[in-house]
């Protein structure tokens, strides 16, 4: 576009002015030499140097050819101040350089021989360079330098967020080691107690026949066990560990929980609506945990039975536990509502949804969680 516009304001000035001037093939040799090296300062800008030095060419060329007596016409003056720019701005060292004096020896020679410029007098001749090629030149290197000023700051700014966001996950997984071993610490010894306490109390009751008791411990005993190796996959998860234990449990792992709540007095039925699929990841995961939660809640607040589906659709997948409720009496105090809130955010998490309440004229409890399978 400047080169275009460059090339408009030169041949018009000079269609007006060197028709009176020159003889036509002088006239018309020189138009066509003044859009050609105005089209030029559109070519690439390693080539800078060379359209410098043709800007320069042409206007000693015009000068040279002026008839004796006339008044020189403006000829390419718009075209050496862009190329002067160009030179500046797209050329480094040695070439620069050479483009700069090829402006500034044209601009002397045209001043030279058409009598405006006395090379006798130096000021004459520094005040021609400076306004015809030198401030174009420095304008061009003032916005290369900016230019490469503000990509500098720009690519510093990338660097500093990129540390940012590196000390900041260095900082998330400190805490999570910190996490880990407080879990391990406050968590871990006191499971393995209950756990070791209640063998050693089963052991002592074996030469007795099986015993509510007995079958009491035993539940403990596996109970303690399970929850030892759960909280050992989350400890590894928490502390990016690559080995086999510290996959999160999926559906895959169901009937382990299932055995394991059964054992604990949970009478436990699991049915399976439509054809299975394989979840995602972080899919598998929430679903085996919401249903853990549900389990947790039928063996707390229940009358030991609880019914599982799973029902499989083309995009959704939804969990539903139905238990009967518990005679008030054995029903367990705990906070309210903690677990079904927990249940409330997995579900979120997979633009899910979730129900829960009394079964209407019955004395059951049911709840129901419905995940997205495909995100929407």
């Amino acid at each position: 576009m400047v080169a275009g516009f460059c090339l408009l304001a030169d041949t018009l000035d000079f269609f007006y002015e060197g028709s009176q001037v020159y003889p036509p093939v002088s006239y018309w040799c020189l138009l066509a030499g003044i859009a050609l090296v105005d089209a030029a300062l559109a070519s690439s800008a390693r080539l800078s140097g060379i359209v410098a030095l043709a800007q320069a060419a042409l206007a000693v060329a015009g000068t040279l050819v002026l008839p004796g007596g006339s008044a020189p016409p403006d000829m390419n003056d718009a075209g050496m101040l862009i190329a002067a720019y160009r030179a500046g701005a797209w050329l480094n060292g040695r070439p620069a350089v050479l483009a700069l004096l090829y402006l500034a020896a044209g601009v002397i020679g045209v001043g030279a021989l058409d009598g405006t410029t006395d090379l006798t007098e130096w000021r004459s001749i520094l005040l021609s360079t400076v306004k015809g090629t030198l401030l174009a030149w420095l304008v061009g290197r003032y916005t290369t330098a900016r230019g490469a000023h503000i990509a500098e700051l720009e690519q510093r700014a990338v660097r500093e967020r990129e540390m940012a966001r590196q000390d900041l996950a260095n900082a998330i997984a400190e805490d999570r080691s910190a996490i880990a071993r407080d879990l391990h610490d406050v968590i871990a010894h006191h499971v393995s107690a209950i756990g070791v306490h209640a063998g050693a109390a089963r052991l002592g009751l074996a030469a007795k026949e099986a015993s509510p008791v007995s079958t009491a411990l035993a539940a403990v005993e596996t109970s303690s066990r399970a929850a030892l190796l759960d909280l050992r996959r989350l400890l590894d998860f928490l502390h990016d560990s690559s080995a086999e234990g510290a996959r999160q449990p999926g559906l895959s792992d169901l009937d382990q929980l299932i055995q394991a709540v059964s054992a604990a007095g949970l009478e436990t039925n699991v049915s399976v609506q439509g054809t299975r699929q394989e979840l995602e990841g972080s899919l598998d995961i929430a679903v085996y945990r919401v249903v853990q939660e549900m389990l947790t809640n039928a063996l707390r607040h229940g009358d030991g039975h609880v019914d599982i589906t799973l029902c499989y659709d083309t995009s959704r997948i939804t969990v539903t536990a139905v238990n009967p409720i518990a005679a008030p009496e054995r029903l367990v105090e705990d906070s309210p509502h903690r677990g079904l809130e927990g249940i409330s955010s997995r579900v979120g998490m997979f633009n899910g949804f979730v129900s829960y309440g009394p079964v209407p004229g019955e004395a059951d409890w049911k709840i129901s969680a419905t995940f997205s399978m495909d995100g929407t």
